[in-house]
């Protein structure tokens, strides 16, 4: 792999106008193309063969107005007074009639017609239907719906606009997310001790997220693309993009520093740091693609695009790197005297006394008592994954919008005033009645499910546990019919979640006695389908990824115990990532000083999401650290010694790397999507913990423990393995492998 890359390198130095050339028509291309075309988002997350969705799908069918999307007008008279006065009733019902006349609104229920008051007749809840399913509702839509009530304001009432309509609302990406460039910026700077490799990393890592991120946008016309995946796939492509060609280029001038040719040294520096930026590289391409194998589309398109982002980074660090090295030639030779050239020079000088770079001394510290460092380590891990097992997926609803939105507004005001199952209605399709005996098989299946009334007014007895009421709906034809069922508790609460598997073991009993066939189906119940079908996906994604690392690590470190240290090192830090949202997202610790609307049941995704990434983070640390300690110990140093060389050479830019990720994810923690806002959390959280308390750290100490048989591997398995050569070996005497020599000056 080493050779072929540095050929790659070489030429893409020595036809640099070219390969420059070819990038940057690919990006005008791609940015024509998306100015003209443009994009479409569908955040309306769908289970393909789950009962909800089939079910949903056949209502659609049977009655489009009854599986379009709703919308739900909430008003509330001033404390004391009650919506049925003349004044406020007249103002609800010029809403209402404002309100049908919107675009694509089909019908309007009024409040007075449905008996939906409150129990202390302070507040009235309207339905709105649109005749479109969600997500082919235009843009204006929603907010058209909100200015009607200006009537209602007028007259002094308190008035909010929710439902499930509003969460095809978008995330939108703002200044405050490119706070983390600065930050990469300024560690690039200190990294390099020079503006034109700063710059030249920045400006190789946006040409990437322009292609990857253009491309990406461009596949919202022909697949289902949510407004979250652009998103994930910006954060991840620019932090890997800022990395890699930072792995690439701090070789290359560590190169210059001690004397190489321009040419010379390109080549090198993609043939060994680009051969662990393409193991990285591949290693987050493989678990993010990877979550195809769950099954969900939306995640399927999440997982590939964002891998099709880290895809194009490698590509670009690879070719448009060592072209741009060509352009600069000695210019990045660091200046004789200047903080970067001495630094370089210490480095040369050092042996394995004393002295050194700071992860010289930061090694050498840990590895003098190292299984006292193992046992810190571990148990700081420990403590920080505590929280863990008590991590509660669902899927967001308006609940997790801000505060100052409308529909986070409808969905306090609709829990308050009439409960919190208001906001997650179920709802139960009843298929194939007789029209003549339709009414007694709809009243036997209402009875069932909310029991039947009592002497006392608004009680129910003989119902499932969990449902607050019931009621029918006949559909057009007579032979099908919904019902509506609204349970005692809120959409992502677990008694919600029990309420939905009674009635489904309800429906057969049911389907017996009245000979119709019965689905449960609604919003809340496809969020509950998706969670659980995450949450069974977990393990297995889990065992896929454990058996990847395992396996991409014994063949590129030729090694037992390597591979597993790193795999058990990676499901600490995926372990402490976890417990750190919990104690944010669900107990609440720090989340207002972090922005979260919200605390309660995270995004179900997020674990796999969480996996798939960190695995392939932690595993770049991996690779670009462990790798100069095996090169360092194959090249005849003792083990500890070995440790604490390659630590020196790897650890300023591993440590750059890890600040520069971190300070990306973070940045995008500002973003009001609770969805994002957790992923960025849990990641950036995971990237620090992997690569200072796993990898600088706990890595150092497990390899000085284990001495010798750190890199011990059988004999026959030695033979069956194929040579990756990531570390460079091939190239380690001679010349680059290339058939055109180019003198040490590159043209500028």
């Amino acid at each position: 792999m080493a050779t072929l890359l540095a050929r790659l390198g070489s030429a893409s130095f020595r036809h640099r106008r070219l390969v420059a050339t070819a990038w940057g028509v690919l990006v005008a291309l791609v940015v024509t193309l998306l100015v003209t075309v443009g994009g479409a988002f569908d955040d309306q997350f769908t289970i393909p063969g789950s009962e909800s969705q089939e079910a949903l799908d056949r209502l659609d069918e049977l009655s489009p107005e009854a599986a379009g999307a709703g919308a739900q007008l909430v008003f509330v008279a001033p404390e004391g007074q009650a919506v049925t006065d003349p004044a406020f009733t007249a103002a609800i019902e010029q809403t209402l009639a404002a309100a049908a006349e919107v675009d694509q609104v089909g019908t309007v229920l009024s409040p007075f017609d449905t008996l939906s008051l409150s129990a202390d007749g302070r507040a009235a809840l309207a339905q709105v239907r649109f005749d479109v399913s969600p997500e082919l509702l235009a843009d204006d839509a929603l907010d058209a719906l909100v200015t009607t009530t200006e009537p209602a304001e007028e007259a002094g009432l308190e008035t909010a606009v929710g439902g499930d309509a509003f969460g095809t609302t978008g995330v939108e990406v703002g200044p405050l997310e490119f706070v983390g460039v600065g930050v990469a910026v300024l560690v690039l700077v200190l990294t390099f001790g020079s503006l034109l490799a700063a710059g030249m990393n920045l400006g190789i890592a946006l040409t990437g997220i322009a292609v990857g991120m253009g491309g990406l946008l461009l596949t919202s016309n022909l697949v289902t693309l949510s407004s979250t995946a652009p998103t994930l796939a910006l954060m991840i492509g620019l932090a890997v993009g800022i990395d890699y060609t930072l792995f690439i280029l701090s070789r290359h001038r560590t190169q210059l520093a001690g004397g190489m040719a321009p040419l010379e040294s390109a080549a090198r520096a993609v043939g060994t740091a680009g051969s662990a930026v393409v193991f990285a590289g591949l290693t987050v391409i493989i678990a993010l693609s990877g979550l195809a194998v769950v099954g969900i589309p939306f995640l399927t398109v999440m997982g590939i695009g964002a891998a099709g982002t880290v895809a194009v980074a490698v590509l670009v660090a690879l070719t448009l790197l060592p072209a741009l090295l060509g352009f600069a030639g000695e210019r990045l030779v660091p200046k004789a005297g200047s903080r970067a050239a001495r630094r370089e020079e210490a480095d040369a000088r050092e042996s394995s006394g004393v002295g050194g770079s700071m992860g010289a001394r930061w090694t050498r510290l840990i590895t003098r008592r190292p299984l006292v460092t193992v046992l810190a380590a571990l148990a700081g891990l420990l403590v920080l994954a505590l929280p863990a097992p008590q991590l509660e997926l669902a899927l967001p609803d308006n609940s997790a919008a801000a505060e100052d939105t409308p529909q986070r507004q409808a969905y306090d005001l609709v829990s308050e005033f009439f409960g919190p199952g208001v906001n997650g209605p179920l709802v139960v399709l009843v298929e194939g009645l007789d029209p003549a005996t339709a009414e007694g098989a709809l009243g036997d299946v209402v009875g069932a499910i909310a029991g039947t009334p009592t002497a006392t007014p608004g009680e129910f007895e003989g119902g499932l546990d969990g449902v607050r009421f019931a009621s029918p709906t006949p559909l057009p034809g007579g032979t099908a019919a919904i019902v509506s069922v609204i349970p005692e508790t809120g959409p992502q609460d677990e008694a919600t979640h029990d309420v939905v598997a009674e009635l489904r073991a309800l429906a057969g009993d049911l389907e017996e006695r009245t000979g119709a066939e019965l689905a449960v189906t609604g919003q809340t119940a496809v969020a509950i389908d998706i969670s659980d079908r995450l949450a069974g996906a977990l393990l297995p994604f889990a065992l896929v990824v454990v058996g990847l690392a395992l396996v991409l690590l014994l063949l590129v470190f030729r090694s037992v115990l390597v591979p597993i240290k790193a795999t058990v090192g990676f499901l600490l830090s995926v372990a402490a990532s976890f417990g750190a949202v919990v104690a944010v997202f669900q107990w609440g610790w720090l989340s207002d000083a972090l922005g979260v609307p919200t605390t309660g049941p995270v995004i179900s995704f997020l674990p796999i999401m969480l996996m798939a990434i960190l695995f392939g983070l932690a595993m770049d640390y991996e690779v670009f650290l462990v790798s100069r300690m095996r090169e360092e110990f194959v090249h005849g140093a003792a083990p500890r010694d070995a440790v604490v060389t390659g630590a020196r050479h790897a650890s300023r830019v591993v440590v750059a790397a890890a600040l520069i990720m971190f300070s990306v994810f973070a940045s995008f923690v500002t973003i009001d999507d609770v969805t994002v806002k957790a992923i960025a959390f849990g990641l950036a959280v995971g990237v620090l913990v992997d690569a200072f308390l796993v990898r600088m750290t706990l890595v150092p100490a497990v390899l000085a423990l284990l001495g010798r048989a750190a890199w011990w591997l059988p004999a026959w398995l030695d033979r069956l393995l194929p040579d990756l050569d990531v570390e460079g070996a091939a190239l380690a005497d001679g010349p680059v492998p290339t058939t055109t020599r180019e003198p040490a000056t590159a043209s500028r």
